[in-house]
């Protein structure tokens, strides 16, 4: 098929701010006697941005209009137009993603970027794209082994687990190396609150420090990391830095791989561990000499402080089903909150399944009532005509409220069987209905949708959780 995206990433991090464009080529691997099976075939950079410093009017405001500076030039260097984006993300990473007008800037950067460029934040996301831009899912694939991938940062280090290619789990730590920052004589100018909160050492704003009063902090922070991977016994370092509102589950891990600024001062950290105004030469310093990370085998992968915006442009973005059905749809369409019902609740009888149905949209109200929503189904396996009848009948009963809203039924099912439900469905509703297939999604995620691409045939998806931390 070869048609083409371009797609465009943006990662406003605690330390930098970096931006690339991609191209991805859609390819339809299926034979010509079966459904169209149309994925990305190819990912291509073509161009990466300066790193540059992320601009800040304080310790709490991030300096919109600088980071708009960096991002318009960028593209004038680049040679390509905002109007020539098809697909990407916007993603605001670390303690960045605390500051007071985090939700602006982004928003400022989407309309900026494109048509269909998505804003995001939050941990969950920012592992899995870290981990796939350095490469460690394919590696876990194919070695068959487990991997522990740990991007590490100025303010957070995110870690995805993959188990033979597939995500097992996410999770987030408060450490990076720009918790605590240092003038060129060595004073403390900025500590970050993580450390009291931790219960960890550390020294205060004023203070005169050397790479030697530091270690006690750094031992501490890289016993949280050790931890984290099983290569230490206990967790009680692990927990007082996990970020609130996260978990991790710990599992002795034979593979680590590292991305981030961090990375680099592992394997080649600067002589002068004041290169950068933190402690992060230091920290990486600290986690080449750990003995437990010495044990474990390592992978290192093609990108490290570029690994999270790579992952944003070029592996942000998937695809639906080529089973899909849409009508007076008008695309795209952004920031569409999930909800998904629970095991066992869609198999029941119509008029069940939309009592369930509506009970649940009320979980989706603001004070001007219900808001636009993606129904998430599993689906069934060779359903009958019968059964996909039924189906159609309560999932449309059950989004009549919506309907009447004003709002377009969306619905994204596991299985492939969205064209066949929506055309059922399309029977029994007026006006605007999208249903997709073969995305999986849960509650607390959200989705992006482009227009169709591939002659129609597929449409391309981005699916986030928008999550800003809260210090």
């Amino acid at each position: 098929m070869g048609e083409q995206l371009l797609s465009v990433g943006i990662d406003i991090g605690t330390s930098t701010t970096q931006l690339i464009l991609s191209r991805l080529t859609l390819e339809n691997r299926a034979t010509p006697f079966t459904v169209p099976r149309v994925s990305i075939a190819g990912r291509e950079v073509l161009y990466r941005s300066a790193i540059h410093f992320t601009p800040l009017l304080s310790d709490t405001v991030i300096d919109a209009a600088g980071v708009r500076t960096i991002v318009e030039e960028e593209y004038r260097k680049s040679g390509f137009d905002k109007s020539q984006v098809d697909t990407g993300a916007v993603i605001i990473t670390g303690e960045t993603a605390r500051k007071e007008n985090a939700k602006e800037v982004l928003s400022a950067l989407s309309e900026f970027a494109g048509d269909f460029v998505v804003a995001t934040a939050g941990p969950d996301l920012e592992s899995i794209l870290a981990a796939r831009g350095a490469g460690a899912d394919e590696y876990a694939k194919e070695h068959h082994t487990t991997v522990l991938h740990f991007d590490i940062g100025g303010g957070t280090a995110n870690l995805a687990l993959y188990r033979n290619g597939e995500l097992v789990r996410t999770g987030c730590l408060d450490v990076g190396g720009r918790l605590i920052k240092v003038d060129k004589g060595g004073q403390v100018t900025y500590v970050s609150p993580v450390f009291p909160r931790a219960g960890c050492p550390a020294p205060v704003v004023g203070q005169r420090v050397t790479p030697e009063t530091l270690q006690p902090t750094l031992r501490i922070m890289v016993e949280a990391l050790e931890q984290a991977a099983g290569l230490r016994p206990g967790r009680d370092k692990l927990d007082a830095f996990l970020t609130e509102g996260t978990s991790w589950t710990v599992e002795e891990v034979p593979v680590v791989s590292f991305s981030g600024g961090v990375a680099d001062c592992i394997d080649q950290p600067s002589a002068d561990w004041l290169a950068f105004g933190d402690m992060g030469v230091l920290l990486g310093r600290a986690i080449a000499a750990s003995p437990a990370f010495q044990k474990a085998g390592r992978f290192r992968g093609a990108e490290t402080i570029r690994a999270t915006v790579v992952g944003a442009g070029s592996h942000a973005t998937d695809l639906s089903g080529s089973t899909i059905f849409y009508r007076d749809i008008t695309f795209p369409l952004k920031n569409i909150p999930i909800l998904k019902l629970a095991a066992g609740e869609e198999g029941g009888p119509p008029e069940e399944l939309a009592r369930c149905i509506r009970d649940k949209l009320g979980w989706y109200q603001d004070q001007g009532g219900l808001v636009q929503l993606a129904l998430a189904l599993r689906g069934e396996r060779n359903p009958s005509y019968r059964r996909i009848q039924e189906l159609a009948q309560g999932v449309a009963k059950g989004l009549a409220p919506l309907v009447e809203a004003g709002f377009v039924p969306i619905v994204a099912v596991e299985a492939d069987q969205a064209k066949v439900l929506g055309q059922a469905m399309a029977a029994l509703l007026p006006g605007p209905l999208l249903c997709l297939d073969s995305v999986g999604v849960d509650n607390g995620d959200y989705i992006d949708i482009g227009a169709p691409v591939a002659g129609g045939a597929v449409l391309p998806i981005v699916i986030k959780t928008l999550v800003f931390n809260k210090s």
